[in-house]
């Protein structure tokens, strides 16, 4: 299995490393001044979550942060993706600092450092704090503004330590899943609020960058986006337009702004909703990137849908490929096409997969290990579309593992894992399963390799 990843294609100074979300795995929802966020509210609510689970304890990675280091170092790895929760550092969503909140994302760098682990910090991963939803959520400008405000802090206390940054995680989600769709905090179900959501998280995104780099001469600043190959699922006129606006939906809408394209023609007509656009707006939301964090999991099939929602589309679903345990279709060559389409088409400087992984239905076996060939499968063929795509020219820098540990996996609940380590919720005891040695071989594979060219 092994010979199927070209490690010589990735640079000698490549970052291997997992990737985590603050809500999914600290817990401690009520401590040290934390406030709540849009997915307390959300997940305790009855019937948004599978099997009614919440992220009150999730992990208690905010207990047990330095466990989680020693997993890392187990790993070998040697960087780490984290999410910084904005209502533990900004519990009113703007005013007030705690304190105490900054304080232990302060002393987590200081140690991952020392472990020789570099940090790359994600100001947004969907915790929008509840006040500020409460004043309208990311449909209002207010909320962008406010989330420069926290930037700035945040870079303020870390940045003399931290230079990977990333303002928000899958603009995506939190705009279409959670204000469209309804299957994500806030849980609304509103073209219009959707499109406004989307237009000041990108606002937000761009005025970010700009605190970010007031407060930190150093830092390296990107966005994560969700991107995803879309087929038409005949070769009718219908389906390839579908496909089209899925694009548009998916890709296009959340690149174009930010690389200076402004928002597609085609799909503000899909969408038929005013943008709340002021002058200098687009100016800011394409403020150039030192890099851009793509997170793949799955390509999409559509057919045309006049019925539908926007994009008037449906999923078909293709026989005969083979799923994950979230019934999602697998293709490591859509990696691949979607680090060069970033490459050639939108110019991308430097770029990290920031998340990719999969989930199954682990099992610990009698003698305590975990084994997920399925796993460990999913990793090597999508690492090996990886080390192609660098090798037809994608700066490709880095790889974040989706995720160190099985999580609250959103509202999934706790039934989905995806983590290269198990995790037992009653007891919190962490198991390495056989795709974290796997990937563990990998990183001292392409390390070994590294130190002999040298």
């Amino acid at each position: 299995m092994s010979d199927r990843i070209d490690l010589a294609a990735f640079p000698p100074d490549f970052l291997w490393g997992t990737a985590t979300a603050a809500y999914q795995i600290e817990g401690a929802v009520a401590e040290d001044g934390r406030s709540p966020s849009i997915w307390d509210t959300f997940s305790h609510t009855l019937g948004k979550v599978a099997g009614n689970d919440n992220g009150d304890v999730a992990c208690d990675h905010y207990h047990r942060w330095r466990e989680d280091i020693g997993l890392m170092r187990q790993l070998g790895t040697n960087a780490y993706r984290l999410s910084i929760a904005w209502p533990r550092v900004v519990p009113g969503g703007d005013g007030p600092v705690n304190p105490k909140g900054l304080a232990f994302y302060d002393e987590l760098i200081d140690r991952l450092l020392e472990a020789g682990i570099v940090p790359s910090v994600t100001l947004y991963h969907w915790d929008l704090p509840q006040t500020l939803q409460d004043r309208g959520g990311w449909p209002e400008r207010e909320t962008a503004l406010a989330f420069a405000e926290y930037a700035s802090v945040v870079a303020a206390r870390l940045g003399d330590r931290v230079s990977l940054w990333a303002t928000l995680n899958e603009p995506l989600c939190s705009a279409w899943i959670g204000h469209l769709e309804g299957r994500m905090a806030p849980g609304l179900t509103d073209l219009t609020a959707a499109v406004r959501a989307s237009y000041h998280l990108l606002l937000g995104h761009g005025l970010a960058v700009e605190a970010i780099r007031a407060a930190a001469a150093s830092a390296q600043v990107g966005l994560v986006t969700n991107l995803s190959t879309v087929h038409a699922a005949t070769d009718r006129d219908e389906d390839v337009r579908a496909a089209r606006r899925q694009d548009g939906h998916v890709n296009r809408w959340w690149l174009d702004p930010v690389y200076g394209r402004g928002f597609p023609a085609d799909m503000r007509e899909v969408y038929g909703v005013e943008l709340p656009e002021r002058q200098g707006d687009l100016a800011a939301m394409a403020a150039p990137l030192d890099w851009h964090g793509l997170n793949y999991y799955m390509p999409a099939t559509v057919a045309d849908d006049p019925s539908a929602p926007a994009p008037h589309v449906r999923s078909v679903r293709r026989l005969g490929v083979p799923r994950t345990g979230m019934d999602w279709e697998i293709d490591a060559n859509g990696i691949e096409a979607l680090l060069l389409r970033l490459t050639e088409e939108y110019g991308a400087r430097r770029l990290y997969v920031t998340e990719n992984g999969s989930a199954y239905p682990d099992v610990v076996r009698p003698d305590g290990t975990v084994d997920d060939p399925e796993r460990q499968d999913y990793l090597e063929r999508h690492l090996a579309a990886c080390a192609s795509a660098v090798r037809k020219g994608a700066p490709l820098a880095g790889y974040f593992a989706w995720s160190l540990l099985d999580n609250f996996e959103w509202a999934y609940g706790y039934d989905k894992r995806f983590g290269l380590v198990h995790v037992d919720y009653r007891t919190q005891v962490r198991t390495i399963k056989g795709s974290g040695h796997r990937y563990a071989e990998i990183v001292r594979a392409h390390r070994g390799r590294t130190r002999k060219a040298a």
